[in-house]
């Protein structure tokens, strides 16, 4: 199984660990210390040793900060967590706050008294977080203190050792570049910007910049290292050379001079002594880089992460190798649906679903000569109220049989070698109620709307992200997380700088991929959430239009649960739509299954 069901229930995690911390921030005249999730390439998943965090508190969502004081502690999470860090963190020791309404430079700027020493690990803070916290400290007449050691790797005793899985070449037949192709398109990049080099910290830029995926981290095919490229087209890459092999270490020496990890401060440090001007990503860079340019007599330049947009659009070899990924996923998913269908309500839980369409993926993978590398995300299963946990990570502890009259939302996705996937379902087990089969029909017309959205160039996800939410909005309804995000190619399921949300600025390109997933969860009942991943086309003229005008193509490949879909509540071009994508389903799935699930999957996508 790539998904671990292991509840953890370590007695010295929280009250414990926070007062030895305390005790260390004390001893070096301290009055608090910040612990995000981050790692120093600011990834979603982070190795082991960098699960920082979840140590201290027992939170293990994607996203949050503690703040750790003398005589209070903090955890700062978002919307798609409020029910979940509440379940994990011992509240006695730690008070909840919202990471969007009022974050710790929010926090800190409002409450922190004058004088106060706020330490941080400037290697786990971007350049942009450490200006907002900075500049909350000198409002409240603290100080914002960088540390040279991070006080949890002092205290933590059993600290997991940095991480070597091996490097493996990226073939050209899904890269669909060559390296030294992109890694010059990189350079021509700095020399526009008016930089000399770039700092990739972003472990999926190096990946993409040099065709290579790794295995340091959970779910995403990532080495983690740093790169430091340069505009006359001489490169380093930072990254531990027992992770490659003869073969691997051979070719990369053919694109980049290859240096320790730890090389790297003393690195930029001589650029910048030489008077380089170096880009670094403000929302990804640690300050520390900052730091060593600027104190070494370099110049910083600001600059976006040169390799986010060029990877964000993807090729013709990308696109393809997503669409057969997904015809493969959307084969496992069809037989999971319809294994599930067959089930009695009450005889399975949610981990039992967890493994068995984890098995589907990996006989059908199997089958199709292309195996499941790994799940993409640990699978979301939740039924009933489980549902209505936005990022539900089920345990043998919270697992729930998926009882008569709930609804079971599935959200899982896959890696393989030519595309990585990010599907979810939502299910009636047993009879549905109306209210049920309402809001999700409200949904489903959120996903619908986007679907079928023409848009000119230009266009930001922000522009869009209503369209998914009008149908919700006119009852009254909502959902507390952006519309989409952006999806790689065999990298990591949420992948930016791409993304429909009230925050996503920018722009969508031809060949971007993202999510498209309304969703309505109504908090200790049930959770709906429909999501299909969609390739943004180009740009076409429209008969009697004057501009051309960008669409979605769908990837995703699965039926929706025709019993809670109220058809009255859909105008006929919704409808049209449905019934379209669902002969689609059966043209591209039917013929690669057969027998009951052949049969099953014709009535599932029968016209309505």
């Amino acid at each position: 199984m790539f998904q671990s069901f292991t509840s953890e229930s370590d007695p010295s995690v929280g009250a414990p660990r926070v007062a030895r911390l305390r005790e260390w921030l004390e001893h070096h005249s301290l009055d608090g210390f910040l612990v995000p999730r981050s790692d120093e390439h600011q990834g979603e998943y982070v190795a082991s040793r960098s699960e920082r965090l979840k140590w201290l508190t027992g939170f293990t969502g994607s996203a949050g900060v503690a703040l750790i004081l003398l005589k209070r502690a903090f955890v700062f999470v978002d919307g798609r967590y409020t029910l979940q860090v509440r379940s994990q963190v011992d509240t006695q020791i730690f008070e909840i706050e919202s990471l969007v309404d009022n974050p710790p430079p929010s926090w800190i700027g409002e409450n922190l008294g004058k004088g106060a020493r706020i330490g941080f690990d400037p290697w786990l803070h971007t350049i942009s977080d450490v200006n907002a916290l900075r500049a909350a400290a000198e409002k409240s007449g603290a100080e914002l203190v960088a540390l040279g050691t991070n006080p949890i790797n002092e205290i933590w005793e059993d600290q997991p050792e940095p991480p070597l899985a091996q490097v493996e070449i990226h073939p050209i037949a899904f890269a669909g570049e060559l390296a030294k192709s992109k890694l010059d398109r990189l350079a021509h990049a700095l020399t526009k910007s008016g930089a000399t080099h770039a700092v990739l910290t972003d472990p999926s830029s190096i990946a993409w910049a040099f065709n290579i995926r790794g295995n340091d981290v959970p779910h995403t095919p990532l080495a983690l290292g740093f790169a430091i490229l340069s505009a006359e087209g001489e490169h380093s890459l930072f990254m531990d050379e027992r992770k490659f092999s003869i073969e691997t270490k051979a070719y990369l020496t053919q694109l980049t001079e290859l240096h320790a990890p730890d090389e790297l401060e003393n690195a930029v440090a001589a650029l910048a002594k030489d008077g380089a001007r170096v880009a670094l990503d403000p929302v990804l860079a640690a300050d520390r880089l900052r730091t060593l340019v600027k104190e070494n007599g370099g110049t910083v330049v600001s600059a976006a992460d040169p390799a986010r947009l060029p990877r964000a659009t993807k090729n013709r070899a990308e696109i393809d190798g997503s669409k057969a990924a997904h015809i493969r996923d959307g084969t496992a998913v069809v037989k999971l649906l319809h294994w599930l269908d067959g089930r009695k309500p009450g005889s399975l839980d949610e981990i039992a679903v967890v493994k068995q369409l984890e098995q589907f993926r990996t006989r059908t993978g199997e089958e199709m000569q292309m195996p499941l590398r790994d799940v993409s995300f640990d699978t979301i299963s939740g039924a009933g109220p489980n549902g209505a946990i936005m990022h539900y990570r089920v345990t043998e502890k919270t697992s729930r049989k998926l009882k008569s009259g709930e609804l079971f939302l599935l959200d899982s996705g896959a890696q393989y070698q030519d595309g990585t996937t990010d599907i979810t379902r939502t299910v009636p087990i047993g009879k549905p109620t109306e209210e049920m089969r309402e809001r999700y029909t409200l949904v489903l017309k959120g996903l619908i709307a986007i679907s079928t959205l023409r848009f000119p160039a230009g266009t930001r996800g922000c522009d869009i992200d209503a369209f998914a939410r009008i149908a919700l909005w006119k009852s009254g309804l909502d959902f507390a997380h952006g519309t989409g995000h952006g999806v790689g190619s065999y990298l990591s399921v949420h992948e930016g700088p791409q993304r429909i949300a009230k925050t996503g600025t920018e722009k969508l390109l031809e060949g971007m991929i993202l999510s498209n997933e309304p969703g309505y969860y109504k908090e200790g009942h049930y959770g709906i959430r429909l999501e299909n991943l969609i390739l943004v086309d180009k740009a076409e003229e429209i008969e009697d239009g004057d501009i051309a005008m960008h669409g979605f193509g769908t990837l995703t490949l699965a039926p929706f649960d025709r019993r809670m879909v109220q058809v009255e509540l859909l105008s006929s071009d919704e409808l049209e739509w449905l019934n379209a994508y669902h002969e689609r389903v059966l043209e591209e799935i039917g013929t690669l299954v057969e027998g009951e699930t052949l049969a099953w999957l014709e009535e599932a996508t029968a016209a309505l």
